[in-house]
């Protein structure tokens, strides 16, 4: 009978640990997505209003200057023994089920030839249209590798977050214990808006980094904000209460 009522209640556990997980997926997921649109957006823009000489030039020259701070500064990482091979290896995955997969590519080479004096068919009619626009379409797909680049050293930064905060737990931690027994006052306020702005330094970071209109080494990007997390987690820790 013990046993007929428990089940239900670890079913209602695994169904809230299950949704909230797939929540969480979605939301990243939404993120990502987010910051891609956008990149594109302000690459488009930037062909128009801010860099109209360079054109797909600048999208190109962007995908360049990421893959050299890999080449140079990536040498060795957690996540993976060859950083660069690694992250050309995410970008060309992308590339290929984004845009070969689907025909996209296909779809272009058969659209961009000039048409024939007499061909007839829907071909010359969509070779009207996409002559326009086909800088724009080649500057959206080179702004996606640059994503898919920047996605991957975002991954193999991810470990300098936890260095950080581990060392900054531990300052917390010290800080905490000095205040227990130096009589400090406690305040509730200050540990749950630090708690708050923790994860959103991380989707900060990612959405930041892989949104930027120029190229920027990784290191400019992801050290403040590191240092911007590891400082909430050690004020979490030291503000955490006195007595459990």
């Amino acid at each position: 009978m013990a046993e007929a009522v428990a089940d239900p209640r670890r079913r209602v556990v695994q169904e809230g640990l299950i949704s909230k997980g797939l929540t969480g997926t979605a939301k990243i997921i939404q993120w990502l997505l987010l910051s891609l649109v956008f990149s594109i957006i302000v690459e488009w823009a930037g062909m128009v209003l801010w860099w109209p000489d360079q054109g797909i030039d600048h999208s190109r020259t962007m995908l360049t200057s990421e893959i050299s701070y890999l080449d140079n500064d990536f040498r060795r990482s957690v996540v993976t023994s060859d950083p660069a091979r690694f992250a050309k290896r995410f970008a060309d995955n992308t590339y290929h089920y984004l845009f070969e997969v689907t025909r996209f590519v296909d779809f272009i080479r058969w659209v961009s030839p000039p048409p024939l004096k007499y061909e007839q068919g829907i071909r010359p009619t969509l070779h009207k249209i996409y002559q326009p626009i086909a800088e724009y379409i080649i500057a959206m797909m080179q702004v996606t590798q640059v994503f898919s680049v920047r996605l991957a050293i975002l991954t193999l930064a991810m470990p300098i977050f936890l260095l950080f905060s581990l060392v900054a737990l531990v300052d917390g931690l010290v800080q905490r214990d000095l205040r227990r027994w130096g009589g400090g006052r406690e305040s509730s306020f200050v540990y749950h808006y630090a708690k708050k702005a923790a994860l959103p330094l991380v989707i900060l970071t990612w959405v930041t980094y892989l949104a930027l209109p120029f190229s920027l080494h990784p290191s400019f990007v992801i050290l403040p904000f590191a240092t911007l997390f590891a400082l909430t987690v050690a004020v979490t820790a030291s503000t955490f209460k006195k007595y459990l």
